[in-house]
């Protein structure tokens, strides 16, 4: 306990750069706990260093600025990724490096100083008050990053327990944000024990039992799962492990999409069943394919009998119309080569695939082509052969709880997600991304397929376990049923973030009450 005071006099003495550079370090930190490290228990130290800050600091200013600078450092170590995808056209966009990589986290630490600000203005003391105040504001604001200038809920703090079938469980009835609440309140209360009273004894007590809890109740849910898959369905997914680099070059386009072809066609892998419906990834024939009736025709061949091949493919209006038009769409084709079903993605990447303000930024967007790409009409329910209603999504649509599914008309049975991780090359990126999309799988109560150029691929089940799986960065194809979705809805896709919303406000306002009331 000694060192523990020592440690925490030495952090809230800190003054000046000193004390920004440590909330950088400790923001870092906090990323070791997502993906692909998992490191959770780093989120100890990494909050508790952050309230101590909010403690000592003297100011809104001095807690906002120490909460800017956490957040500084844990997403521009949890986003350094995003500057791969621009090296990738270095020539032309490799100026904007380090805007992306430090300006994009710039603007999302106003969030974390926001959060650190309002836990000081709020709570009279420290102590746990302070904590459940402060968990509340974090989940708060990570759901206001979700919405907010179009949304970006990546590396949401729940989505660090995405290696654990069992403590996931709980985004069943609370989704991510649940989730998130109850690990950050978890990984800030030993910066109670400062205070050696029973309180903060009873305190630690009581964070450990809820994680504990949540774990068995998890545990108890996956031990009881049903392993059904849909009768007549066997999926193959095809992951060609094409660099992004070398994916739009004329010359080798066509090679890409025999390549693909080539792996639909192999043989099922010993005591599998031949695929009825082959699934390929975002925008993999780098083709009009909607407009191209002789490859229509040749991807047809592939498809197995009385089948589909499910495709990404970039789609536009005639040349010479006014306006051009380019979708990012997903097409499915059966064994005549017809395309029997479209989709067009809807949840657009800013600067990826359109420009804000195009009227005011003469730019260039990152993908290929001159025209930005316009949004689709949004989550839908598509009806395929031999196949149950199925709610597509591209990239990442994925990634946005609650916002998986149309809101009317019939309900989905399965989410199938699309997309193109080359652009982040070996990175984290791939990995929290597919972390990302494997909890809606749980929100919602039905199985996720996933099928991305250089990984990962992977078919997850109702309850979020992974089923089949291609790694990052590897060629292949991988077969298997499809789960059958859960038979009653869960809490999540009944209420949404209803659930997480009054869990939010009980325990903020009760850290806030609780804190005025008493100052011990």
């Amino acid at each position: 306990m000694e060192r523990l005071s020592r440690m925490h006099r030495r952090i809230t003495g800190l003054a000046g750069w000193r004390r920004w550079a440590v909330a950088f370090v400790a923001g870092g930190t906090a990323t070791l706990a997502l993906p692909p490290v998992h490191a959770v228990f780093m989120l100890i130290p990494a909050a508790v260093c952050l309230l101590w800050l909010i403690d000592s600091s003297r100011s809104l200013r001095s807690a906002f600025t120490a909460g800017w600078w956490f957040g500084f450092g844990h997403f521009v170590t949890g986003l350094y990724w995003i500057g791969i995808a621009l090296w990738i056209k270095a020539a032309q966009f490799g100026w904007l490096i380090p805007f992306a990589v430090l300006g994009l986290p710039a603007i999302f630490a106003v969030y974390t100083g926001a959060v650190a600000a309002l836990t000081r203005l709020l709570t009279r003391s420290a102590g746990v008050a302070r904590v459940l105040a402060f968990a509340a504001l974090w989940t708060a604001f990570e759901w206001v990053r979700g919405w907010a200038l179009t949304g970006f809920p990546w590396n949401l703090i729940g989505t660090a327990w995405a290696f654990s079938d069992s403590m996931i469980q709980l985004a069943a009835v609370t989704g991510v944000y649940g989730l998130s609440l109850v690990t950050m309140a978890a990984a800030a209360m030993p910066a109670v024990l400062i205070e050696p009273s029973r309180p903060a004894r009873f305190a630690i007590a009581g964070a450990v039992i809820l994680i504990g809890g949540i774990w068995l109740a998890g545990a108890v849910r996956v031990s009881a799962a049903d392993d059904r898959t849909v009768a007549g369905v066997h999926l193959r997914l095809v992951q060609p492990n094409i660099a992004q680099d070398q994916k739009w070059l004329p010359e080798r386009r066509a090679a890409h999409v025999m390549k693909q072809l080539h792996m639909s066609r192999q043989a099922p892998a010993a005591g599998n069943w031949a695929p009825t419906h082959v699934i390929w990834s975002e925008t993999a024939v780098p083709y009009n394919l909607a407009i191209e009736n002789e490859l229509q025709r040749i991807i047809g061949e592939a498809v197995p009998s009385r089948g589909l091949i499910i495709t990404g493919a970039p789609r536009t209006t005639p040349p010479d119309s006014t306006p051009y038009r380019v979708w990012n769409s997903l097409h499915a084709l059966d064994s005549n080569g017809t395309i029997v079903a479209t989709y067009d993605k809807a949840h657009l990447v800013p600067f990826g695939e359109y420009v804000p303000l195009r009227g005011v930024l003469k730019m260039a967007k990152i993908t290929a082509g001159m025209a930005d790409f316009s949004p689709g009409p949004g989550p839908q329910t598509i009806r395929l052969k031999g196949l149950p209603p199925v709610s597509p999504l591209i990239c990442y649509e994925g990634i946005f709880p609650g916002r998986v599914i149309t809101a009317s008309g019939p309900r989905p049975h399965w989410l199938l997600n699309i997309t193109n991780d080359a652009w982040y090359g070996r990175s984290a990126g791939p990995y929290q991304h597919f972390a990302a999309v494997r909890l809606r799988a749980v929100e919602e109560g039905m199985p996720l397929v996933r099928v991305a150029n250089t990984g990962i691929s992977a078919i997850v089940d109702s309850y979020g376990r992974v089923t089949a799986r291609l790694d990052l960065g590897t060629a292949g194809v991988s077969d298997g049923g499809l789960p059958k979705r859960l038979a009653t809805l869960t809490p999540y896709a009944r209420f949404g973030d209803l659930v997480a919303g009054v869990l939010i406000i009980l325990a903020g306002g009760s850290g806030v009450w609780f804190s005025r009331r008493s100052k011990t």
